[in-house]
Parts: C-alpha cells; sequence; structure tokens
C-alpha cells in the first residue's frame, strides 16, 4: 500500500474531486532529458499523450540542484526549488511531476523540509517575494513511474496495451534516489521496491529479481573514479544477465547513462552483457502502440531493437 507522506497528505483529497477530464501536472524534466537523453523526453510526451494526460512544462524552472548545489548550500537548493512548486501552484496544478530519480529525491527532500520547517519556507518565500511569487505548500513532487501505479492504475495500463512484450525478460534498476531514504520518499520499501515490476508484468513482460536493481549505477563517481563506475555497472549487470535478463528498463536518465554506456568498459572483468537499457516511457509507449521509430532507440550504446527483433516485438 502506498504510504503517502505530509506533501502528498495535503492535496491527496483535492486531487480524488478532479473530475474525468483530461488530468493536467507540472513537468519538471530536469536537465538531462534535456539534452543528454532528449529520448527520453520525447517518449514521455508521447506516452503522455497516450495515456490521455496532459504535462504541463515548468518551462521557467530551475535546476533541482542536484548533488552540487545541495551539498554546497542547502539554502540555495530550497529557493531553487521552491521557485519551481510556485510556478506549478500558479498555474493552478497539485503536481510537480518528475523523469528523474536524482530529481525525485532532491525535489522532494527540499519539499519536505519547508513544509516540515515554517522558518525554511519563510525564508524562501522572503526571496521569492522579491519577485513576485510565493510558495503556498500545497504541491507534491513525484515521479512518472508513481502516476502510472496511482494514477493510472496497473489494471487501466494492462488494458491500454496493444503491443504486450511477450514474456520478455525485463530486469528493474531503480537506483539510489528514488527509493532511498524512505522518509523522503517513502512511496515503497527501498530493500523491497515493487513498482517496476509491476509495470513490466503489466506491460506483458517477466521481471527479473536480482540484488543490483537497488544498488548505485556509479553516475556520481565517473568523473573522480572512472574505472570505479564501470566496475559497479558491469557487477549489476552480470548480476541481471545471470538471471535471466534480456533488457533493463530504469526510471532515472543518470543510470541509462551510466548502464548504457560503460558495459563495454566492464567487458574486461565482468564479461560482455550487451544488456539494451530502456527508458522507462519508452517501453510503456511502445507497448501502448506509440511507433517505434519515434522513441529514439536508436540514440542508445546498446541498441535495444536487436532484442526486440529477436523476440518478435518488432519487425
Amino acid at each position: 500500500m502506498t504510504t503517502l507522506l505530509p506533501e502528498d497528505r495535503a492535496v491527496d483529497s483535492h486531487a480524488r474531486s478532479k473530475s474525468a477530464e483530461m488530468r493536467k501536472y507540472g513537468f519538471f524534466p530536469g536537465c538531462v532529458a534535456k539534452e543528454s537523453c532528449k529520448e527520453l523526453y520525447n517518449s514521455t510526451m508521447l506516452l503522455a499523450d497516450a495515456l490521455g494526460i496532459e504535462l504541463v512544462e515548468l518551462t521557467a524552472a530551475s535546476c533541482c540542484g542536484a548533488s552540487v548545489v545541495n551539498d554546497t548550500n542547502r539554502d540555495i537548493a530550497r529557493v531553487l526549488n521552491a521557485r519551481t512548486y510556485a510556478q506549478a501552484e500558479a498555474l493552478g496544478l497539485d503536481d510537480v511531476i518528475t523523469i528523474c530519480s536524482t530529481c525525485t529525491g532532491h525535489m522532494r527532500a527540499a519539499n519536505k523540509e519547508l513544509l516540515d520547517k515554517p522558518e525554511h519556507l519563510g525564508q524562501a518565500n522572503a526571496i521569492l517575494g522579491k519577485f513576485g511569487a510565493a510558495y503556498n505548500g500545497t504541491v507534491r513532487v513525484r515521479h512518472l513511474l508513481w502516476l502510472l501505479i496511482d494514477d493510472i492504475g496497473l489494471d487501466n495500463l494492462r488494458k491500454m496495451v496493444v503491443r504486450p512484450l511477450n514474456g520478455l525478460k525485463v530486469a528493474p534498476f531503480y537506483g539510489c534516489h528514488i527509493i532511498r531514504p524512505e522518509s523522503v520518499n517513502g512511496w515503497e520499501s527501498a530493500r523491497n521496491p515493487h513498482s517496476l515490476e509491476n509495470v513490466i508484468a503489466a506491460l506483458g513482460g517477466e521481471p527479473v529479481d536480482y540484488a543490483g536493481k537497488t544498488r548505485c549505477c556509479g553516475f556520481h563517481i565517473q568523473l573522480e573514479k572512472e574505472n570505479v563506475a564501470a566496475n559497479m555497472v558491469g557487477q549489476n549487470m552480470r548480476m541481471a544477465r545471470d538471471n535471466g535478463a534480456e533488457a533493463v528498463i530504469t526510471p532515472c536518465p543518470l543510470c541509462h547513462l551510466a548502464l548504457d554506456g560503460y558495459q563495454q568498459d566492464a567487458a574486461a572483468r565482468w564479461g560482455r552483457t550487451d544488456l539494451p537499457t530502456f527508458h522507462l516511457p519508452q517501453l510503456v509507449a511502445f507497448a501502448l502502440g506509440v511507433p517505434t521509430d519515434r522513441l529514439g532507440l536508436n540514440k542508445h550504446l546498446i541498441d535495444p531493437r536487436t532484442i526486440m527483433v529477436e523476440r518478435d516485438l518488432i519487425s
């Protein structure tokens, strides 16, 4: 059962009361999806159309602060995120939806601090007020993965599938920031998450369980210890492959960059794994009938279309 944190409970009753017309969500794509992983952004917008929802991009939003700003100046990070939430409120939107696990973790942490401590909210609003803005604390931050399960529903998602995955063995890779710490995210267990497995099954695939699914991808140490980062990827992908995985799915573009980019470098130690890594909305959109050539699969270093042809998912 989903556990609602304070920022979730604050708007949950209002969200349920909305009419059946197309639901609108504030959309925070983050930096990576607009640059290094543009296929993630594009497939997300195509998926939204297939789901019958509208993602209203917060085009004036700032970076979430990621690890850099958060580690350097927590006050600035909170204000940057409060500014984003204020934009959503000004548009009459309850939710800010992300497609990046790192954005999810940092933005929810900032929102929790703003809502838990009035002095933090006051500090942020004192600065925002200079620009004619204010954050009233009515926004919740959620990942697209959670939206699929909470708002669309697994049963409805299953009914929308027009191109089932035909038992494709897919390994989930959660990474760090979407499940940890539970005091910030709290949507599901950090030790035993199940959301990606449930989505894979709803699409007609076979989820693959393995120990590496909740481990770090190594992205955050690439610049300092590239060999260590590659080793982390190799170990995780070897575990997935040894447990029968034919592909991987992740809700984080940073994880995608690491997993897609470092398997070859890790082959000397861990052997060739060659596991194609799907962005979450790519695989969901494919199953819901979005044309394959619009999903940016050709952008991946390990081409997912190879296994899709082998499994008769595409010709």
